[in-house]
């Protein structure tokens, strides 16, 4: 690990570390603290669950250091090749799954959108649904607090692929990324937006706040955004993950409005999801037509990786609403731990 450099530590708005929850989180938070190198045993890696607690929160917090890093941990070691080699390691692991578990995975931008584009006749498996039609506030805030640690630098991770693009495909992204980050107003900002939703949910809107609550499944889907972002040969992939969040995200938004609405949530969670309502749907079409049609245009090999990246959304959304459908259907907590 590098030295400690005076003034190279985070800035105060930075998130503290989150509690280890096996051996390869626990290499991970003790170097963070240390200074040194990750110790873990030699196949830790290959043994460790790859949809599992440990190896999520290990990939999560290797991932943030490359967002707003942790309180008290020195910058450099966003860099430090030790660091990298288990980050990549992990990677591996989670991709090889995420392959695994699509054997049969699309290949062609029109079967990976194709079902995204009609709205299904059953909706009983929506979780968007199920809070619209009888959804409690304290679910709606067991949602939000889950969802923070994406909403709260959403837009950020797809941000990365700007440089890697080209084109009409360049043009189409940053039209797009230019109305997540306010069109130049700080208090439409999509993240602020989020912010205000949890403070009407009486949430602690600080970045990374609800990390220790969130399970597995949900820590899967912010690290498939830092993974796709996060490598220039994931770019076509991570075209695809924004396509997909863009075309799925009016039907949603407009259900999760109706039930703030109905559970009296209060005005600023309510407006968070009907301004996705509107923005979205235009997205989708310039996300469609602009950046994936512009980025195939350009580079028609990358097709198969466009719908890579949106079958693998869709698996892991997937996977996180039927978590919280279990613990809900079992009158429990979808969290890790109860919100305060």
């Amino acid at each position: 690990m590098p030295p400690r450099s005076p003034g190279a530590t985070a800035a105060e708005t930075a998130p503290r570390l989150a509690e280890e929850r096996g051996e390869l989180s626990r290499a991970v938070t003790e170097a963070l603290r240390s200074c040194d190198a990750p110790r873990y045993a030699a196949g830790a890696v290959p043994s460790a669950d790859p949809w599992g607690e440990d190896l999520h929160l290990a990939l999560y917090l290797l991932y943030e250091l490359h967002y707003r890093g942790f309180e008290g941990v020195d910058a450099a070691c966003e860099w430090d090749p030790d660091l990298l080699r288990l980050r990549r390691a992990l990677e591996a692991r989670f991709t090889d799954a995420l392959r695994a578990e699509l054997p049969d995975m699309p290949k062609t931008v029109e079967e990976a959108f194709a079902p995204l584009l009609v709205e299904p006749v059953d909706l009983t498996g929506s979780l968007s649904h199920r809070l619209e039609a009888d959804g409690e506030l304290w679910q709606l805030r067991e949602y939000a607090a889950l969802r923070s640690l994406y909403h709260l630098k959403e837009a950020d991770p797809h941000i990365w692929v700007v440089p890697r693009l080209t084109g009409q495909a360049k043009a189409s992204m940053v039209a797009i990324e230019y109305d997540e980050f306010g069109a130049g107003r700080a208090d439409r900002i999509h993240a602020r937006l989020f912010a205000r939703l949890m403070d009407d949910l009486g949430l602690d809107r600080s970045y990374g706040r609800y990390v220790d609550h969130a399970p597995a499944p949900l820590l899967a889907t912010v690290n498939l955004m830092s993974l796709f972002g996060l490598h220039r040969a994931l770019r076509g992939a991570l075209v695809g993950h924004f396509a997909c969040v863009e075309i799925t995200s009016p039907p949603g938004s407009r259900r999760l409005a109706k039930a703030m609405r109905r559970c009296g949530a209060g005005a600023a969670a309510e407006h968070f999801y009907a301004e996705h309502v509107e923005a979205d749907a235009v997205h989708e079409q310039v996300v469609r037509h602009g950046v994936v049609g512009g980025l195939l245009a350009d580079e028609p090999a990358l097709e198969a990786d466009v719908a890579f990246g949106c079958a693998a959304t869709v698996l892991l959304e997937d996977r996180l609403a039927d978590h919280i459908r279990k613990a809900w259907d079992g009158e429990g907590s979808a969290l890790r731990r109860p919100l305060d």
